[in-house]
């Protein structure tokens, strides 16, 4: 074996150019793989990120049931006990309790359909940044307030403005209709064309007044994390304490599952480009290594009439292969963590109408990138596996050889 990986090593360089062509080929390729990789998951993980921060949270527990079918009856109490168990998790940064709901929102002869939710702003404003996102007037600084802060596109739907008393109308927990006057102090933007043209936030407790749910009930409570990685873990320590025949912990992407989706398929596009990307560099490594084959047909042949056992010479078309292509991977590693680092530092920021319709679509206008070391893992072994699929073919041509065809090959 070690004469084979001296020969393996030495064959490589017989035609440097050749060689270089397709080191080269394949050092693009998983430069390119690496790159576009480390874009895609670090901007996937930027706008998950804001996602969450921006009013979701990382979790949220609600009652069993619920995200299926929205219920205002599926409430529950958020007593001592479950708070206690918040705060003794030390990944979980704040939670607020919220309370949803639909209803009617009426200013003088319009009235629309919008959803409420009952927050709490000194608890929000530790858990989310939705008091951030302030684009007119101001936020109410009490759940027991009847001020009222609406989505941007909703106060204009309305054609009201800031200052004006609005009538919300809901049935309550109860079944009866409850009724309250609010006053507009101010609007958010979200990014989200149809969550801020719909988007009511009342005081949590004005809520709970609003639709005869007393007792402290509600019907969810936002989490915020240190990061992502910890959503899982905090959510499997979360359930073990919960009865979740009655209550469960739910990550982002169950509260959110058409966010989710929308980045699943965008990931199977990415992926599906960087398959003919390597496709396409394989069929290069197979012209490489076909050619190096054919050209020492004679060079087998007396080989094999010497005596050398066929399955050596095809383990030394497998090593020559092996050697190329690790260099190839190695080099393109090294220039896609450069990139992928750069890009790091130094954000891709999107400005003007580009960057407007990012915001508009809920998008940071921002291309970020990370170094995961899956991605280089990934990359590396998927480029392998392809070369070593492409030697198949010239290294069974070596094996049917017969020394003499070999010998007598021109």
């Amino acid at each position: 074996m070690r004469l084979l990986l001296k020969l393996g090593w030495r064959n490589i360089w017989r035609n440097k150019r050749r060689s270089l062509l397709t080191l080269a080929a394949i050092s693009f390729a998983t430069l390119a793989a690496v790159a576009m990789r480390g874009v895609q998951l670090g901007t996937y993980a930027v706008n998950i990120k804001n996602a969450v921060q921006l009013f979701t949270g990382y979790l949220q527990i609600q009652r069993a049931g619920y995200q299926e079918n929205p219920k205002l009856n599926l409430s529950f109490k958020l007593d001592k006990k479950l708070e206690k168990n918040l705060r003794s998790i030390p990944q979980i940064k704040g939670f607020a309790p919220r309370v949803y709901a639909n209803g009617l929102i009426s200013f003088k002869d319009n009235s629309i359909g919008a959803g409420i939710f009952g927050i709490d702003p000194l608890l929000e404003q530790s858990t989310t940044k939705i008091l951030e996102r302030i684009s007119k007037g101001r936020f109410f600084t009490t759940d027991t307030t009847n001020e009222v802060v609406v989505g941007d596109k909703l106060l204009i739907n309305l054609k009201a403005d800031i200052g004006d008393t609005i009538v919300i109308l809901a049935q309550g927990y109860d079944g009866s209709l409850g009724n309250l006057k609010f006053v507009i102090t101010g609007t958010v933007r979200t990014g989200s064309k149809d969550f801020d043209a719909m988007a009511v936030f009342i005081g949590l407790e004005t809520a709970q007044n609003l639709l005869s749910i007393y007792g402290h009930n509600v019907q969810a409570v936002a989490l915020t994390l240190d990061d992502l990685s910890d959503i899982e873990d905090v959510k499997t320590e979360l359930n073990a304490g919960l009865d979740t025949s009655k209550m469960k912990a739910l990550s982002w992407d169950e509260v959110m599952p058409d966010f989710k989706q929308s980045i699943e398929l965008d990931n199977i596009s990415g992926i599906l480009m960087l398959l003919v990307l390597i496709i396409i560099v394989a069929f290069g490594i197979l012209n490489t290594v076909l050619m190096s084959v054919t050209e020492r047909f004679n060079e087998f042949g007396i080989t094999l009439s010497l005596g050398m056992p066929q399955i050596k010479l095809v383990q030394l078309i497998f090593i020559e292969t092996i050697f190329i292509t690790i260099l190839g991977v190695l080099i393109g590693d090294l220039l896609g963590w450069s990139v992928n680092y750069y890009i790091l530092l130094n954000p891709i920021e999107f400005s003007g109408d580009l960057g407007w319709v990012y915001e508009e679509y809920g998008f940071l206008p921002r291309i970020e990138s990370t170094l995961d070391f899956t991605i280089f893992l990934n990359t590396s072994i998927s480029v392998l596996l392809i070369s070593l699929v492409a030697c198949f073919y010239p290294a069974y041509k070596v094996f049917k050889l017969e020394p003499l065809k070999g010998i007598r090959y021109t």
